[in-house]
């Protein structure tokens, strides 16, 4: 709204819009030193369309249009002091951890993760979300699907998926419940297999979930007028170890099975089709992103020239793009999703974590800090987090290849009762938040001492869910857990439930 017309350019005068058109070519220093050349280069070195679109170019408030703020550059200012504060948080580990609880008497089955928004399924069969965006992290347990019975105990849960839209577990006895996110805690779609299943898949950014049962993989999803059908059925010679869906595809579902040493792209609609098979060299891992299928193999002792590696294929050539590792351990993790572009992380049971770069085929970045073998891995630009079986959640930066800080997700009483260790088998972060969970091998522990009615005694059993925000200005070891918030108001009588509260002043 400035009066400008004119705009001197050394001998020439230009009109605003051509100057505007030149200056949108310069970067941040650039418009900063043009600014301090008169005050008609000011006006224009600070327009609001220049620095927006700066704004936009690294990634800041793509959701929001140029008349959402009256100063672009103060907006990209506090954006970029504020991704520095949390990176700096991240290598310092400043911020809150907190624990999700609930039923203090059951096991943690399995977890999922999607933008904050946390699901957890229990050996009583509940289901429970939070919401790690919220204060308070409350959130509902989604409603279940009486059985044939009628009312009475629930199988427990075997698998749980989530994504921005819908929410879907699968319990022991075989049925599949799906929950829409917007339309409240009752199921909207649910089917039964005659068997427990191997898998469970739910599209990342889509609405097609796909199930793998005996020798059976089905994929469902809802038609145009929001009515669910299945498109494809498909029979698999093996057993199904790892079940992905394809992210991003427009029209019906596309799925990756891998079962025992046979990979499968399954299309809806049309029939199935070998992948990779290769006699005698099982599928480890599996991850699919939106063109590609990165999954390990494992030799054995007769192919010592072949050492266990990862292969990469493309998805619409189905060809192998290129293979990485070389590794004498079994590789059992990969992500390649929400890895940078031409990048991939992957664990092994060497007790090593390898970033990958696609282009070159080989290792950047090789760290090692696990006791036992790694069961979870993610990255980002600049840094991995990984989880071991024995309970470690290491963050690591890449770059460095060094680790700047580890944790021990030990139960109460771990250390007394030689149990409660369980394995980091769910990792998930963004810029600000990082949810890790260790869940149980065991689901249903044996035992004399464990009974209904005194919950208590479950706590080595039961795994747990650990939420950590950097955004917030704290030490971690500041950070109080939810056991030591305890008024002293609960049942008595059991060693490694010692209410504590901090300050001691406040008893």
């Amino acid at each position: 709204q400035n009066e400008i017309n004119e705009v001197p350019f050394f001998d020439v005068q230009l009109p605003y819009e051509l100057a505007l058109k030149i200056f949108q070519y310069l970067g941040k220093a650039e418009l900063g030193r043009c600014a301090q050349v008169s005050r008609t280069w000011k006006i224009l070195a600070e327009d609001e369309v220049l620095w927006y679109r700066l704004c936009q170019e690294e990634g800041y408030l793509l959701d929001m249009s140029i008349s959402d703020h009256s100063c672009w550059k103060l907006a990209l200012k506090n954006c970029r002091a504020r991704e520095h504060m949390l990176k700096t948080n991240w290598k310092n580990r400043v911020g809150a951890v907190s624990q999700l609880h609930y039923e203090p008497g059951r096991v943690l089955c399995d977890v999922h993760c999607c933008d904050g928004v946390v699901m957890a399924g229990y050996s009583s069969g509940e289901v429970k979300l939070w919401d790690t965006r919220t204060w308070d992290y409350r959130a509902p347990v989604l409603a279940a699907v009486p059985g044939p019975g009628g009312a009475g105990a629930l199988p427990h849960v075997s698998f749980v998926r989530i994504n921005s839209s819908l929410a879907v577990a699968a319990r022991e006895d075989g049925t599949v419940s799906v929950w829409s996110l917007l339309l409240g805690q009752e199921p909207i779609h649910h089917f039964q297999h005659n068997q427990h299943l191997q898998a469970l898949a739910l599209a990342p950014g889509g609405t097609s979930v796909a199930t793998a049962s005996g020798f059976q993989v089905r994929l469902e999803s809802p038609d145009d007028r929001g009515f669910w059908q299945t498109p494809g059925t498909f029979e698999i010679q093996k057993l199904v170890n790892f079940l992905n869906l394809v992210p991003d595809v427009t029209g019906s579902p596309v799925a990756v099975a891998a079962a025992e040493d046979i990979v499968y792209l399954l299309k809806a609609e049309a029939p199935g089709r070998i992948l990779h098979s290769v006699y005698g060299q099982p599928v480890t891992c599996l991850d699919v992103a939106a063109h590609q299928a990165a999954f390990g193999i494992k030799t054995f002792g007769w192919l010592l020239n072949e050492p266990n590696q990862i292969l990469l294929y493309n998805l619409e050539t189905n060809q192998c793009v290129t293979k990485v590792g070389n590794s004498m351990g079994d590789f059992s993790c990969v992500n390649l999703h929400s890895s940078p572009p031409n990048m991939l992380v992957a664990g092994n049971k060497d007790r090593r974590v390898r970033v990958f770069d696609l282009r070159r085929a080989e290792a950047v970045c090789c760290v090692q800090g696990h006791q036992l073998g790694v069961c979870s891995v993610q990255m980002d630009e600049w840094k991995v987090v990984s989880g071991g079986e024995e309970g470690l959640l290491c963050v690591w930066d890449q770059r460095m290849a060094t680790k700047l800080w580890e944790m021990h997700a030990r139960q109460a009483g771990a250390l007394r009762a030689g149990r409660g260790i369980h394995p980091v088998r769910r990792v998930w972060f963004d810029s600000h938040s990082l949810i890790t969970a260790n869940i149980p091998e065991e689901k249903n522990p044996r035992g004399s001492s464990i009974t209904e009615d005194d919950p208590s005694l479950h706590r080595k059993y039961r795994g747990v869910i650990y939420s950590y925000d950097f955004s917030v200005d704290q030490l971690a070891v500041d950070s109080v857990l939810p056991i030591c918030r305890s008024s002293y108001d609960e049942v008595s009588g059991y060693s490694y439930n010692i209410g504590l509260a901090v300050p001691y002043d406040s008893i």
